[in-house]
């Protein structure tokens, strides 16, 4: 089934035009000549973005399987933070407040404060079946996985830690508010992202309708109905000046389609 989505509406940097979007129900169906996106929560799309596809409600589920929690790639980080409360399954308590599906929490290997989605992890989903997480490179914001992710498996360890995501979620609040991607780049080993872009002058400056956060610089916010030029300008701004004045890379974590 073949869907129009807005992107101006659907991504969270509230960024991108109307494009046809082919929702995937069955692992088996054809789709090797489009890119997977998740819930928009870290995707950049320009104006003519490759064809693009995203999993349907069939992969949206969660269900216990032994000693382990199944779940599925289209499912929302907060439905799965709200079943590990309910079942006191520790390992989740930092999805609190991070956006995102389960197919993209994983690829990104997301995580706060020294945890990631992959400490738990045991198996994930692929085109061909079940693969177990010795095969995967998971590693800080990365997982190296280049094919959709259709589920994943962890190991159930009880306890669900309330304070710990407390703890989580004030971190989070301390975040800024606005339409954004959430972080714009990898911290680089060792250093911030944002205390690099803050160093070269660009906290608080904006292109167009986009900005660098003043609250965080590795925030880029959509406050003024900025477009894709506005946003990739910026981006290019500060890894320009980044690597003039450090010498260091800044890679994106925002998937630029």
């Amino acid at each position: 089934m073949i869907k129009k989505v807005d992107f101006a509406k659907f991504s969270s940097v509230k960024i991108g035009g109307i494009h046809e979007v082919l929702i995937v129900n069955f692992t088996d169906e054809n789709f090797d000549d489009r890119v997977i996106i998740g819930g928009g929560n870290n995707i950049l799309v320009s104006p003519n973005p490759p064809k693009l596809a995203m999993l349907g409600e069939n992969f949206d589920y969660i269900k216990i399987d032994g000693e382990s929690l199944e779940i599925g790639g289209a499912t929302k980080s907060g439905a799965i933070y709200n079943y590990a409360k309910k079942h006191d399954i520790t390992g989740f308590e930092m999805l609190r407040n991070i956006p995102g599906t389960l197919g993209g929490l994983v690829k990104m290997n997301a995580g706060l404060c020294g945890r990631s989605i992959s400490d738990a992890l045991t198996h994930v989903l692929f085109k061909d079946g079940w693969r177990e997480r010795e095969w995967i490179n998971f590693a800080y914001r990365t997982s190296g996985i280049k094919e959709p992710i259709f589920g994943a498996k962890f190991k159930i360890s009880q306890g669900f830690d309330a304070p710990l995501a407390d703890e989580f979620a004030a971190k989070r609040a301390n975040q800024p508010s606005g339409a954004s991607f959430g972080s714009c780049f990898v911290n680089p080993p060792g250093d911030f992202a944002g205390r690099l872009i803050e160093a070269v002058g660009l906290k608080g400056y904006a292109i167009g309708g986009a900005k660098f956060s003043e609250k965080h610089a590795n925030f880029l916010i959509n406050f003024d109905h900025a477009t894709f030029e506005d946003a990739t300008a910026l981006i290019g701004l500060a890894q320009k000046l980044v690597k003039a004045e450090f010498g260091t890379q800044l890679k994106t974590e925002v998937v630029i389609l």
